[in-house]
């Protein structure tokens, strides 16, 4: 079944958002994993994922409705 998801992409993660970022259409049951492949966003560059704002892995699945944030790794010193 087709549903849709919000999705953030931060700092250099944003060149991948998709047009349709606010209302992004998966199929319900599709995993972290699965919508950074959509995306195109290498596994390496998604460091940190928030669904709904509470931390989540790769194998997460999503059935719609969920705010999903994406963060590369964070560099500095």
């Amino acid at each position: 079944m087709k549903t849709q998801i919000n999705i953030k992409l931060f700092a250099t993660l944003q060149q991948f958002m998709p047009v349709s970022a606010d209302n992004f259409t998966i199929e319900s049951g599709t995993t972290i994993q699965r919508l950074l492949d959509q995306l195109d966003i290498p596994q390496e560059k998604a460091k940190l994922v928030f669904i709904n704002g509470v931390k989540a892995d790769l194998s997460t699945a999503l059935n719609g409705g969920e705010r999903v944030g994406i963060f590369p790794p964070v560099g500095g010193g």
